[in-house]
Parts: C-alpha cells; structure tokens; sequence
C-alpha cells in the first residue's frame, strides 16, 4: 500500500519544499516583528533616560551659571525695588552682574536683588571656579572706590549719589558730593539694601 506524504497538523505543507519556505518565512516574519518590538523598547528606555538625566542635570543649575552663559547678550532684570533694567551683559560673578545700558552708563546689580532675567538661552555655563566665586559684591564695589567714580547707589526706590570712600565687609561707605572736605555727609548703606551701583 502506498503511503501519503505526511502533512502538518497546522495545514500547513513542510514536508515539501514549498511548505518548508513558508515556514522559514512566517519564522522571519516573527522574528522581524520582535525585533521591532525590542528597538522600539529600547529606544522608548533611552528616551526616558535622557529626559531623567537631563531633569536631573537642570536642577543643577543656578541662575549665575544661566546668566554667564549669556554675556555679551541683551537682558531685561526686574529688581526688587520694581525697576526695569535693560542692557547688555558684560560681566558676571557669584554675586553680581554687571550691565552696559548703553551711551557710559554702567550698573553693577547685586544677584540677591534680582527678581526676575528676561532674554536668558537655555544654556548655562560650567560652574565658577574657586577665584572667580570669591570675587564678591566687596570686591567689586573696592575697585569703584579705587577709581574715585561718581556713582548713585540705588537703595529702596531711592538714590544715594557719591563716590565711595571705603567698602566694609557687609556695608559700603558712600560719601556725599555736598560740602567741603572732612564736612561731607557719609552714608553707610548695608550690601542688602543695595540694588544698583550705576556709574556714568
């Protein structure tokens, strides 16, 4: 008696040729098909972890980084007295910016009395080094005193117009213009108070 070529049980044909290359193709198929579900997974994972490292490092930044990463750009501060300030970069520390207005006029701004940077990047800058984060407000404001500048120190909406005649290590001593010489009114306006020292 003749016998019948065995068949799959599935109706499928794999003891022939044409039956074997099906099979190979449904394989591949498979195969394809999770492949594409692992790359999918694994691009899905990546994206989560990039999203999560980059959360992470932002809430690493600070502000100063922020605004060195913008020198040499235009900026609009708020102050805490409410006064607008718009103009260009030119330098930063840990403690203060410094603002070309335009024309000679420059403001040195404490960073503490900031309350708001309109025209920041993204970017930020790598961290300060350990120099450049002890160059302080004092700092700043002895090089004003060397130079015997005129300057009006903005303190709560008002203006205390003088040069500065020495700079404590929480205060600055602002000498009135007024009067002649050792009779000069001198104001001792605390760092905190200060929102401006413009010159120009």
């Amino acid at each position: 008696m003749a016998s019948s070529p065995v068949r799959d049980p599935g109706g499928g044909d794999g003891g022939t040729t044409a039956g074997r290359y099906r099979d190979r193709v449904r394989w591949e198929a498979l195969f394809d098909d999770m492949e594409a579900q692992l790359a999918a997974a694994r691009t899905a994972a990546l994206r989560a972890d990039v999203a999560e490292l980059t959360r992470a490092e932002r809430a690493t930044v600070g502000l100063v980084d922020r605004l060195r990463a913008a020198q040499g750009s235009a900026v609009a501060l708020r102050l805490a007295a409410g006064e607008p300030l718009r103009g260009t970069l030119v330098d930063v520390a840990h403690e203060w910016v410094l603002l070309d207005l335009g024309g000679a006029q420059r403001a040195l701004v404490p960073v503490g009395a900031v309350v708001a940077v309109g025209g920041l990047g993204a970017h930020a800058a790598p961290a300060a080094g350990a120099v450049e984060r002890r160059l302080g407000l004092g700092h700043a404001l002895r090089a004003l005193a060397r130079d015997r500048a005129v300057v009006r120190v903005g303190v709560a909406g008002d203006e205390v117009v003088g040069r500065l005649d020495g700079v404590g290590a929480d205060h600055v001593d602002v000498g009135g213009l007024d009067g002649a010489p050792g009779r000069r009114p001198v104001w001792a306006v605390p760092f905190a108070a200060i929102t401006t020292v413009r010159t120009g």
